[in-house]
This record gives C-alpha cells, structure tokens and sequence, in this order.
C-alpha cells in the first residue's frame, strides 16, 4: 500500500513538474517575442527627437532565423538580448504557406 502511494505521488510530482517546465517556457518566449528580456528585464528605449519630432526605438531584443522547415513546419528564431547577451532558441509555428 505504501508503494502504491509513493508511486501515485511521484506520478503527479512528475506531471506537475513537466508542465511548469513547458509554462516557464511559454511566458519565456512571450517576453521575447514581446521585445522584453526573460533574465535582465531590459526593454526597448524610445528617444524622441524634438528638431524633427521623430521617435527612434533601440531594440534589445535581436531575432535571428535560423532555419525555415517549409510551408507545414517550424521556424527556428534565435533570440539575443544585447544587454545581458542572453541565447535562446525557440521554435514557432508558421501558419502555412499563405498563398
């Protein structure tokens, strides 16, 4: 019985793990497709020229593809954040080929 239970509560400490690991990934690309930085917290900085009333924005976020699998695949993105120079790479769904 004590097996059985032991057994049982390490079945959901395993589910529950797995599932905050995808969820940590989840807002972790969230944040970066956002142009927010996961580890730093770096945003883009937005300067505004008074002389001739335009906005420049500096990314910190830089996205790179590295691989395009085709119209039913995913794309490799890898995102770099030129604060705190943190890599990640994160696959996204493409939504077909749009034709």
């Amino acid at each position: 019985m004590q097996t059985i239970i032991f057994l049982l509560l390490t079945f959901l400490i395993v589910i529950f793990s797995v599932l905050q690991y995808f969820k940590s990934k989840k807002t972790r690309e969230a944040k970066l497709n956002s142009g927010e930085c996961p580890d730093c917290g770096a945003k883009a900085k937005v300067f505004f020229d008074e002389t001739t009333n335009t906005k420049f924005k500096s990314e910190v976020i830089k996205s790179n593809l590295l691989k395009n699998h085709g119209c039913s695949g995913v794309s490799e993105i890898e995102f770099k954040c030129q604060a705190c120079g943190l890599k990640e790479v994160h696959q996204v769904s493409s939504a077909g080929c749009n034709l």
